[in-house]
């Protein structure tokens, strides 16, 4: 079949390729044209085709569109970028959604797509009892649910054959800079896993299957990868050889995470192959000689780590000046009494 995955050398697209590619798909990636995507773009020449484009004004996205029988739509501003610029996020996550909805609407035979949506639609569900179901109410809390939601609609709505797959967390093997969400999800929260690979797997499963059209479903790790973001943290740091960072570094209020109940999607897709341990096994070979350089500098890079952490900052600024409280202003941190 030929397949458009947009967003396509992003942490889950580049998994879904791989795994279209073993199946033999012709896979075609609709992407913004920056030095990073250039660079993936040169690692699989001669085996996808790359079309440069732009959500914002819809630039070359009816060539892309054109002769797919597929699209998997990947391409969305997620947190903490989708908070920070919500306007711009706008534009690209439900405008962009709705011009790859009108591409694909305008087509003689309209391919279908797979949209792809978020546990965030949720909202703070950590005092329901879990897991989350897709029939459970909507409660967003953030401009990243808020929009997925907004899309999902949209596309339901369409006219055009649709799935929607709402995904669970699944960081990023090879990331390279602190990601300030870890400091948000309160220790206590429930949280599931599911690693990039099982997504792309779930994605490429899915487009050869007769059974998802018309249907919502949840993707996430199972019931092994069910854990609290105390385990996620711990084991993380721990694998880097940092081991856990004081609870003041995390903050209190609810996030959106939680358990789901992804047993009809892994009936159909068959997704679920890695846990949590593997891809911190993964992990820790990505990082390589880095690691042992972190072990070094230990006390340095949990100093550095603490201080990223808002609430740790202010926790330190409480003991150090009672009554005095940190608020942010902008891009300073400002002292007020």
């Amino acid at each position: 079949m030929n397949v458009l995955i947009t967003g396509a050398f992003g942490n889950i697209g580049k998994y879904t390729i791989s795994e279209l590619l073993k199946k033999r798909h012709n896979v075609t990636c609709y992407e913004l044209k920056t030095g990073k995507n250039e660079k993936e773009a040169k690692k699989l020449q001669g085996k996808v085709k790359t079309i440069w484009g732009n959500l914002v004004t819809g630039e070359n996205l009816e060539t892309a569109i054109n002769g797919q029988d597929v699209v998997i739509h990947l391409a969305f501003i997620i947190p903490p970028a989708s908070e920070k610029n919500p306007k711009l996020a706008h534009k690209i996550n439900v405008e962009g959604t709705a011009k790859v909805v009108d591409v694909i609407k305008a087509q003689k035979n309209p391919p279908r797509l797979i949209f792809t949506s978020t546990i965030a639609v949720y909202g703070d569900s950590q005092h329901l009892a879990p897991p989350r179901k897709v029939t459970d109410i909507l409660n967003p809390v953030d401009n990243y649910g808020n929009q997925k939601i907004e899309c999902e609609k949209l596309v339901m709505k369409s006219g055009i054959q649709w799935s929607i797959l709402r995904f669970a967390a699944a960081p990023s093997i090879d990331w390279k800079r602190v990601d300030p969400i870890m400091y948000e999800v309160p220790l206590t929260d429930r949280i599931e896993f599911i690693h990039p690979g099982d997504i792309g797997c779930a994605l490429a499963n899915a487009v050869e299957s007769d059974e998802i059209w018309g249907k919502i479903l949840l993707i996430g790790g199972g019931e092994k990868c069910w854990m609290y973001q105390a385990e996620f943290m711990e084991k993380a740091l721990d694998m880097l050889g940092i081991g856990m960072l004081p609870k003041e570094a995390f903050g209190k209020k609810s996030y959106h995470t939680d358990w789901m109940d992804t047993k009809e999607s892994e009936r159909i897709l068959r997704y679920q192959k890695h846990t949590y341990d593997d891809f911190l096994r993964e992990q820790a070979a990505v990082f390589g000689k880095r690691a042992f350089f972190v072990k070094l500098f230990r006390p340095i890079v949990c100093w550095y780590l603490l201080f990223q952490s808002p609430y740790y900052r202010q926790y330190i600024c409480g003991k150090i000046c009672p009554g005095v409280k940190m608020k942010k202003v902008g891009k300073k941190v400002k002292k007020s009494v």
